[in-house]
């Protein structure tokens, strides 16, 4: 558990004192060197005297209800309902933000509220849903509270999603995602689209992936954002196509979603939904097995299909799931395994009521 000094401030963990005398954050690769009083990039972790604090401990810019679908993870625990908690601050700088007042304005901007871990998980349950998702913000730079309300829900019998840009260095990574049940990434392109649109580098999201594909048992899924003009060509989406299959494999599912514009891009154009379309037709064809359509109407590019007859196993209208052809997380059709977390039956989300937790006992292929 953080240790409380006052308030929502509590000692923040990785970081080490300089010869220069000013300390160094080892949070994420932006290492930032602070003198006394002064922020991180990510506005909420700050030094004050001679230890490293996050400043938002306990804090919340949004609690809501959500089906899974829209983290988005398909393939983990289709149908359920999700507990969506944003916490402040951003360690990227992404000019697009869809959510700038939680990630370069808190506390200012966003009021928010205080629970505790305990009263999240407290939440979770009363509202009969069976995962906690960080979410809406980016959960690194709140490290610490994060750890604590996870921990908390596993103690209730909760599951934990992180939805995450992946942007930290090996040992909060090692501690944040061992208590994490599922995670999807967001992968923005390659390191140009990094540099002009974040303000950071691809190669630590990349590190990121491949340790949880390779080195946790989390369920994984990608998102890759459809910027016209910076990352949307077919050049730019075989390259992320090959990356993903020569370092995650073909059933890693991956969701290639449309831009809409927002903050510093408003006079931007939204993707159009051919564009993304066609981005699923080419990392079908290059051999990714599950590939999604998101922020566009499209029912045939959220469905998921067995990868051994076609028939399609999880049939989605936008993020609810309308028809269900698995058994014991395998096609009833044919026998083949579909890849993720499943229970027997899809949860009972429904929009404009309190999800319900499925019944049975999730099983993982």
């Amino acid at each position: 558990m953080g240790r409380p000094l006052h308030g929502d401030v509590v000692l923040a963990r990785h970081w080490h004192r300089l010869d220069d005398g000013r300390l160094q954050c080892d949070l994420c690769p932006r290492r930032c060197r602070l003198r006394d009083g002064q922020r991180g990039y990510c506005m909420v972790r700050e030094r004050r005297g001679e230890e490293l604090v996050l400043t938002a401990y306990g804090w919340t810019g949004a609690l809501a209800t959500d089906p899974v679908e829209k983290k988005p993870l398909y393939h983990f625990l289709p149908g359920t309902g999700a507990l969506s908690l944003a916490t402040g601050g951003c360690n990227l700088g992404c000019v697009y933000c869809q959510n700038a007042a939680l990630s370069r304005f808190w506390p200012a901007r966003v009021p928010g509220e205080r629970a505790s871990p305990e009263e999240v998980a407290e939440a979770a349950l009363a509202l009969g849903c069976p995962i906690v998702a960080f979410t809406y913000s980016e959960p690194v730079p709140a490290l610490e509270y994060v750890v604590d309300v996870a921990e908390a829900c596993h103690a209730a019998g909760i599951r934990t999603v992180g939805v995450t840009a992946g942007y930290v260095l090996p040992a909060p990574r090692a501690e944040l995602f061992a208590h994490m049940d599922a995670a999807n990434v967001d992968l923005k392109g390659g390191e140009g689209a990094y540099g002009r649109l974040c303000a950071a580098r691809a190669g630590p999201v990349l590190e990121t992936l491949e340790y949880l594909h390779c080195d946790t048992t989390v369920w994984l899924e990608v998102t890759y954002l459809l910027v016209p003009a910076e990352n949307d060509s077919e050049t730019d989406v075989g390259r992320q196509c090959e990356w993903i299959l020569g370092h995650l494999g073909p059933d890693v599912p991956v969701h290639l979603t449309a831009f809409h514009p927002a903050w510093k891009m408003q006079d931007w154009l939204p993707t159009p939904p051919e564009t993304v379309r066609r981005a699923r037709r080419l990392a079908r064809a290059a051999g990714i097995r599950h590939v999604y359509t998101g922020n566009i109407y499209d029912p045939e590019g959220q469905a998921t299909y067995c990868s051994g007859c076609g028939r399609v196993v999880i049939g989605r209208d936008r993020q609810r799931v309308v028809e269900w052809g698995l058994g014991r997380g395998r096609c009833r059709r044919c026998g083949t395994a579909c890849p993720g977390v499943y229970d027997e039956a899809p949860g009972l989300w429904r929009a404009g009521t309190l999800p319900v937790a499925p019944g049975g006992r999730p099983t993982r292929h």
